[in-house]
């Protein structure tokens, strides 16, 4: 697959005034500067983050409502009701309040709509649930700030309402007596980028301060804020920072027994990282709702017994394994179809619907399709429950894939979602004028540098700048995330020095030098054997990659983790 590379501008002078207070290589003050890390001060934030610079959690616009809610819930002996998202950040997010409230307050029970019967959000059985079961509090997690018609008829029915959301808010809020969301116009907090299970912490925290307790009876969960941040992809910046930075210490030295479960079914052995739980404990979780129940989840998260963690974790081990199968199987199938498309080479978009296809995995085929096959917004469907067709979409840099589909809203049944990802449902015949219908409007609005996918440089290296002192430094970088990606590195002119070779039929095993006399360099490109004929040509090419540790035979040494390479432009 082709790429475009995009080198990011430089502020030389900022870059050159921090250097003067950190003294530190200038190409690391470049990527600071690149981070909104323009001076000493802010340095010392991004590299060593402390508890202490969190915001006061009573700034938070209805805070003081919440807390004296819970509390009159408290005196009052009401049940309440703890209620999240199926996804990492609605489980992280209900585990924590639960785990917390549970300790100090024995009325308390949680729930998760079901995926597939219930769907994303307050759901009307969810309600009828609480109502049945004489709930009249109900704190929702990860969602809520978008259920008007809900909410309001559960406040009809003497059920109040608190919201802890993250999403965007309308012009019209619910009537929740309390709505916990920094994006709220009016709401002062001056962080406005938390998860949802950050929320959570934020409700916990102030709770804890109004009942005098130590804020280690919050911050035991940070293992699961930090996981929330991870997987949800919101910006790595300002408080998600500094919580991820504990959590992560808090998931490396004391983590919860069903985190360390995960953690030990997952055979990672080194030091976790935010990517680790990107890419090893988040899809064990999703997995849950994904394949079942995701209560599962939350019974992981709050499990105290060691042994009881272990069986809990090893049924999510075992549903992501099935995930896996599944989606690989999905993914089969569409690239075939894809195949047999004689109109393949001409189309903007691919919508594929088959109604065999597993509801809780066409979202992630979506995206492998993308990643790895055709760069293009891309929809995939199958068969709901209701007798309804029922998909998610995906979308490529810098294109509103939710403004396409809303441009098709005559055909669909139900549509929700943001810039670069959304669900619909639609009628069965209704299948083949969406998947006509999506392909103009995506044809007539898309610019074609969005149809090549984008690889972003952070700056130009030399490989004589690489040494150890450099990347552990660099290392200090993490937590990784939006905002502040692992950084990308552009050399040029390198050749290869004779030891270079394919691995598994797939992959390069680079062995590279940029000069005569300079450094030679390791490095592994992973899927990138069809690009050896670049080397094999013994001419200069050059390379975008980012830096990682290899380990080999008790050796530890740097190594470029190749991105692409090409001839010079």
């Amino acid at each position: 697959m082709q790429k475009r590379w995009t080198v990011k501008a430089y502020q030389p002078n900022q870059e050159q005034l921090l250097q003067s207070s950190l003294r530190i290589h200038p190409l690391l003050c470049r990527l600071l500067v690149q981070r909104n890390v323009t001076n000493f001060e802010a340095a010392r934030q991004f590299f060593r983050p402390t508890l202490e610079d969190l915001h006061d959690p009573w700034t938070m616009k209805d805070m003081d409502k919440a807390i004296s809610r819970i509390e009159q819930a408290f005196f009052q002996h009401e049940k309440i009701l703890i209620y999240g998202d199926y996804d990492v950040d609605g489980t992280t997010a209900v585990a924590t309040v639960y785990a917390f409230l549970q300790k100090l307050y024995g009325n308390i029970e949680f729930y998760i709509p079901h995926r597939y019967r219930e769907g994303y959000g307050i759901s009307m059985q969810g309600i009828e649930y609480a109502r049945d079961n004489d709930f009249s509090l109900i704190i929702a997690l990860d969602c809520g700030i978008k259920s008007i018609e809900h909410i309001t008829i559960a406040k009809e029915w003497g059920i109040d309402f608190i919201i802890c959301d993250h999403h965007l808010p309308d012009a019209i809020l619910p009537p929740a007596v309390a709505i916990l969301n920094p994006k709220q116009t009016d709401c002062p907090y001056p962080y406005k980028e938390l998860s949802g299970c950050g929320i959570g912490y934020k409700l916990i925290s102030a709770f804890a301060q109004k009942r005098g307790l130590p804020p280690s009876d919050a911050n035991q969960y940070l293992d699961l804020v930090a996981t929330s941040i991870a997987a949800d992809i919101v910006p790595m910046t300002g408080e998600n920072r500094v919580l991820a930075f504990h959590g992560l210490v808090k998931v490396n030295t004391d983590p919860l027994p069903g985190i360390k479960a995960l953690i030990t079914l997952s055979a990672l052995k080194e030091k976790l990282t935010i990517a680790n739980l990107v890419f090893v404990i988040a899809p064990r979780v999703n997995a849950a709702g994904r394949m079942d129940d995701a209560r599962k989840a939350v019974n992981l998260f709050i499990e105290k017994d060691v042994e009881k963690a272990a069986a809990i974790a090893a049924v999510l081990h075992a549903d992501n394994f099935d995930r896996k199968e599944i989606d690989n199987t999905i993914t089969q199938e569409a690239i075939v179809l894809l195949q047999n498309d004689a109109d393949i080479a001409t189309k903007k978009s691919t919508v594929l619907y088959q109604a065999h296809w597993h509801k809780g995995v066409v979202g992630i085929v979506a995206s492998r399709l993308i990643d790895k096959y055709y760069y293009r917004p891309t929809i995939i469907l199958t068969q709901s429950n209701d007798d309804k067709v029922a998909g998610s979409a995906r979308s490529v840099m810098g294109f509103n894939v939710y403004e396409a589909i809303h441009q098709c809203k005559d055909l669909l049944e139900n549509y929700g979602g943001h810039f670069y990802a959304a669900g619909m449902t639609m009628k069965t015949e209704n299948v083949k004028a969406f998947q006509e219908r999506f392909e103009a409007v995506v044809a007539n609005t898309i610019r074609p540098d969005q149809l090549v996918p984008e690889i972003v440089i952070d700056s130009e290296i030399q490989l004589s700048d690489i040494t150890p002192a450099f990347y552990n430094i660099l290392k200090q970088f993490e937590p990784l995330g939006p905002e502040n990606l692992r950084p990308v590195f552009l050399v040029r002119n390198v050749t290869d020095n004779g030891y270079s070779k394919i691995v598994k039929d797939e992959h390069i095993k680079f062995s590279v030098k940029q000069s005569r006399y300079g450094p030679a360099m390791s490095g592994i490109g992973f899927y990138m054997a069809d690009k050896f004929s670049i080397l094999a040509d013994k001419k200069p090419f050059d390379m975008a990659f980012t830096l990682d540790e290899n380990e080999w035979n008790g050796q530890t040494s740097l190594q470029l983790k190749v991105i692409d390479i090409r001839r010079p432009q």
